[in-house]
């Protein structure tokens, strides 16, 4: 697995870059974000985990050009209790963010969860000795169409492109339509491997969600908000 991180601070990238090497993964380092932006388009790795605050660019805009084509998974790094940062790079269409200073553990945690999520938008067939596994069913909810083996998203027919978190968050609404899901039911149908995030992660992904939606449908309406609750799907 290849990891891109992109960050203007040299200690930052070396320490993680090491931290990663030593679980086995790949490293790219970037220390702007217009360099990286190049090289994530034309060489996509598994997943990237970018700094907010660089010059020339800073991570907002390269996850915002970066979403323009892409879905590749990413990671912010924001600073300590910054909570505009964080909710920013979420609505934005960051996977997860972390805030610093961070601990490594946690943060090679955080990416081997997020690429097994992730396993589903990995393109290669598997070796001819390697058995199939059995296709997940798509969903199929009113004017929603979801294909989880080939992470894929239609709205009366019309593509909508959702990050891997977003995805899951809508997969475990749609399976059961007017069922009530409170935040803590999605975050473990998101982050399934015992990853803390908090409530306002989860708000985030459906307020951008639902802007997405609406891209294709101005009166799209069918992620509910039951306030103290949580949120449903309604198919109708």
């Amino acid at each position: 697995m290849q990891i891109a991180l992109v960050d203007d601070d040299r200690n930052i990238l070396t320490t993680v870059a090491i931290a990663l090497q030593a679980e086995g993964f790949a490293t790219r380092l970037y220390s702007d974000g217009e360099t990286a932006l190049k090289a994530l388009l034309d060489n996509p790795p598994d997943l990237a985990v970018f700094d907010i605050k660089m010059p020339k660019m800073d991570g907002m805009e390269l996850l915002r050009r970066l979403r323009e084509h892409s879905a590749l998974p990413v990671i912010f790094l924001t600073s300590k209790d910054d909570e505009s940062d964080e909710e920013a790079g979420l609505e934005q269409g960051a996977d997860d963010y972390i805030a610093k200073p961070f601990s490594l553990r946690l943060l090679v945690a955080r990416i081997r969860a997020i690429l097994r999520r992730a396993e589903p938008l990995r393109e290669g067939a598997a070796p001819a000795d390697t058995p199939a596994e059995p296709a997940q069913a798509s969903i199929t909810r009113g004017r929603l169409f979801m294909d989880p083996a080939r992470h894929r998203v239609t709205w009366d027919g019309q593509p909508v492109s959702l990050t891997v978190t977003e995805f899951l968050i809508l997969e475990a609404l749609a399976v059961r339509p007017g069922v009530i899901k409170s935040r803590n039911q999605l975050m473990d149908a998101a982050y399934p491997d015992d990853v803390f995030v908090d409530d306002r992660t989860v708000d985030s992904h459906i307020k951008r969600m639902r802007r997405k939606f609406r891209v294709v449908d101005s009166r799209f309406g069918a992620i509910d908000t039951l306030y103290g609750a949580g949120y449903s799907f309604t198919d109708g």
